[in-house]
């Protein structure tokens, strides 16, 4: 017997009616996501208990990219699925500052920025290489390093922007720890970033840190 026959007998109907995604609560979203062939309801109990068990969306991400928790729900197939659903959106986000695609909203580049080192299990630097008009040429993740850090050489960052004929640089780097709040030596080597960059009149814009939470612009802080 198939899961929806069985569903139908169950006294509920399948819940495929999905037209308006973005109306959904994280449940609903996530029931159907997993959970197709049940009744809406079933779906989104189901959902809203595996929410809980893992402290929020976030939570369960992570999980997934461990191949599952079964201890506490999450199996294999259901993990492989969050995880398809997670790189689709870190895709579409990358494709929105391909080459040529101009940052003209600093809530898109903060997105893909938080899509693309969030939740790292090593400090990864990342630097978006400019045009004059802040197209995007390229976004290279330049250094990795160990949970407590990564070693950032400015000539190499110089090196590469100049190779790319990039009139502006906009770097960021995660904090495993999941705290965004700049070090002493995230404001100098963002110092030193600076420093070499404008040797060759490029701007370096800003330098955002990555945590669990809001993202930190040292620019925004006045610090760059």
């Amino acid at each position: 017997m198939s899961t929806d026959q069985q569903t139908e007998l169950d006294g509920g109907q399948p819940c495929q009616d999905v037209f308006e995604p973005g109306a959904l609560s994280d449940a609903e979203l996530l029931g159907r996501l997993l959970y197709r062939g049940q009744s809406c309801e079933q779906a989104g109990q189901r959902a809203q208990e595996l929410i809980q068990r893992f402290g929020g969306l976030r939570g369960l991400v992570i999980a997934s990219r461990r191949h599952g928790d079964s201890r506490n729900g999450l199996n294999g197939r259901d993990a492989r699925q969050i995880c398809l659903a997670t790189e689709l959106a870190r895709r579409q986000l990358k494709q929105s500052l391909q080459r040529g695609a101009a940052l003209t909203s600093p809530t898109m580049t903060v997105e893909y920025l938080q899509t693309r080192l969030r939740d790292r299990q090593r400090e990864i630097f990342t630097c978006l290489f400019l045009d004059t008009r802040h197209r995007v040429i390229a976004a290279e993740d330049l250094f990795q390093g160990s949970i407590d850090g990564a070693c950032v050489y400015p000539r190499v960052v110089a090196e590469r922007a100049l190779r790319l004929s990039a009139a502006a640089v906009i770097v960021a780097h995660n904090h495993p720890s999941g705290i965004a709040e700049p070090s002493l030596a995230d404001q100098a080597i963002t110092r030193r970033l600076k420093d070499a960059l404008a040797l060759l009149e490029i701007r370096l814009l800003d330098h955002f840190i990555i945590g669990s939470g809001t993202p930190v612009s040292l620019a925004g802080r006045g610090l760059l």
